[in-house]
C-alpha cells in the first residue's frame, strides 16, 4: 500500500512502511534507493557503504555508473518490485511496484537504432518524467531526421569538408554512433569512445572508432578532406567544440530534443540542429499515460506544471511533485 508520494532530493515513496527514494541527488535516509539510470542527474555520492541503503538498479546502470566514479552499494531485488525497460538509454529501468505504482524515470517509447521503446504497464498511480511536457514539443519521424541529415553529410563530402555530430557522450552519442556507422572515416570524442566500449561489452554492435586524439596524433584529421567526429554536445564558441572549430573548420550538426527550437542552434553556435531525443515527445507522454490508465498522476521535472494541467484538463486527477509533498 502506498502512503504517500513526496519530494526531498528525489521523489520519496512510502510502502508498506518503507522509505522508497526514486533517484535521490543526495543521500538521505530511506530504506531502499531506486536508480533508474546512469546520467549524473539521477545519481548520488555515497558518503559511507556501512550507511548506504540496499540499492534497486540494473547491472548495466550499476557498471556505467562506477564508471562515471559512483558507486551505488548492494543491489537488492525486492520481490514486488519489478524493473521495466524505459527506453531512455542502456540499462534504463523504470520501477512498477506491485500494481500500485509505475515510476516512468527518464523515458522514451520511440524505437532508435539499437534501443527498444519503453514497456508501459497498467498501474493505480503513475509517476511520470515531463522533460517535453508541452505541445511545443512535437517530435519529427527519426526516419525523417537520418535523411536529412545523410543528405547534409554527403553534401560535405563531395565538397571535402569534414561533419562533427554532437549529442550527449552516453546515451545519445553511441546511438549516433550507430545510425551513422556507414560514414568512413569515423572518430569520437575519447570520453565517447570508452561509453561506446561499455555499450559493446553489453552486446550492442559499435565499431570501434579511433578517438579523436588518437587520431589527431596520427595526422589523420585535415580541414580539406571529408571524415566524421562524433562529439559531446556543447557550445562551439568555447571548449573543445570551438578548438575543433577553429583548427578544422567542419560543419557541425547538434541532436537534442530542445532543437524543436528555432534558436537552439544560434544559442550553441551550430550550423544545423535536429531534435533527436532520448525521451517522449507531448504526444509521446499522453500516450504513456493513456496506457497506464492510472487513477492518480504526478508529473515531474521540465514542464511538470504545464503537463499537470493539461492532463486535468483530459479529465485525469494530475498534479507535479517537485519539491513539495503531495500526498499523506
Amino acid at each position: 500500500m502506498i502512503s504517500e508520494v513526496s519530494y526531498k532530493f528525489g521523489i520519496n515513496v512510502i510502502h508498506n512502511n518503507k522509505r522508497i527514494c526514486l533517484d535521490p541527488t543526495k543521500q538521505i535516509h530511506c530504506d531502499l534507493i531506486f536508480v533508474s539510470h546512469a546520467h549524473t542527474d539521477h545519481l548520488h555520492q555515497t558518503r559511507s557503504l556501512n550507511a548506504t541503503p540496499k540499492i534497486i538498479t540494473s547491472n548495466v546502470t550499476s557498471k556505467i555508473a562506477k564508471h562515471r566514479g559512483y558507486i551505488l552499494g548492494t543491489e537488492f531485488k525486492e520481490h514486488n518490485f519489478h524493473l521495466l525497460d524505459s527506453g531512455h538509454i542502456l540499462g534504463s529501468k523504470a520501477l512498477l511496484i506491485e500494481d500500485e505504482l509505475y515510476y516512468t524515470g527518464d523515458i522514451s517509447i520511440r524505437p532508435r537504432a539499437f534501443m527498444k521503446p519503453a514497456f508501459i504497464p497498467k498501474a493505480k498511480i503513475l509517476l511520470i518524467e515531463s522533460t517535453f511536457g508541452i505541445p511545443d514539443f512535437i517530435f519529427p519521424k527519426i526516419e525523417d531526421i537520418i535523411q536529412e541529415t545523410n543528405y547534409i553529410i554527403s553534401k560535405m563530402y563531395n565538397d571535402g569538408i569534414p561533419v562533427v555530430l554532437t549529442g550527449y557522450p552516453l546515451g545519445k552519442a553511441q546511438i549516433l554512433s550507430f545510425i551513422f556507422k556507414h560514414w568512413q572515416p569515423i572518430y569520437v570524442h575519447d570520453s565517447i569512445r570508452e561509453y561506446n566500449n561499455i555499450y559493446s561489452k553489453f552486446g550492442v554492435n559499435i565499431d570501434n572508432y579511433k578517438s579523436f586524439s588518437q587520431a589527431e596524433s596520427e595526422g589523420l584529421l585535415s580541414p580539406n578532406r571529408p571524415w566524421i567526429l562524433i562529439a559531446p554536445l556543447s557550445s562551439s564558441r568555447k571548449g573543445f567544440l570551438h578548438y575543433v572549430k577553429e583548427k578544422y573548420n567542419p560543419i557541425t550538426i547538434g541532436f537534442s530534443g530542445w532543437a524543436i527550437k528555432s534558436n537552439y542552434k544560434f544559442i550553441l553556435g551550430l550550423d544545423y540542429t535536429f531534435p533527436l531525443s532520448d525521451h517522449c515527445d507531448y504526444n509521446e507522454l499522453l500516450a504513456v499515460v493513456k496506457k497506464c490508465d492510472p487513477d492518480m498522476v504526478y508529473t515531474f521535472h521540465g514542464f511538470a506544471d504545464q503537463f499537470a494541467y493539461s492532463l486535468t484538463k483530459m479529465g485525469y486527477n494530475a498534479t507535479p511533485i517537485n519539491r513539495k509533498k503531495v500526498t499523506s
